[in-house]
């Protein structure tokens, strides 16, 4: 949650100062319009392509537990059905 939190601050902290910087800056209205565009669509992609590497690790995750809890589910199984000395 720790790392979801610090990746939320600097998103956010580079939505502000992109914004800061355009603003500021002493362009023309459309010039100005323009980097704005380029630079949302920029963010986007970066959201996109973090969201999307969020979703690779967290199935990768998933499969590993999911063939973890298999072998130990046959691992179980096979000690149940051999017979036990006594």
């Amino acid at each position: 949650m720790k790392n979801s939190n610090a990746l939320a601050g600097i998103l956010i902290g580079m939505i502000a100062g992109a914004a800061i910087g355009i603003l500021f800056a002493p362009d023309k209205g459309t010039e100005t319009r323009r980097r704005i565009t380029r630079k949302g669509g920029d963010l986007a992609e970066t959201l996109k392509d973090r969201f999307s590497n969020l979703v690779d690790s967290v199935m990768n995750k998933y499969d590993d537990m999911r063939d973890d809890f298999e072998d130990e589910a046959e691992d179980a199984g096979s000690n149940m059905s051999s017979p036990m000395n006594g």
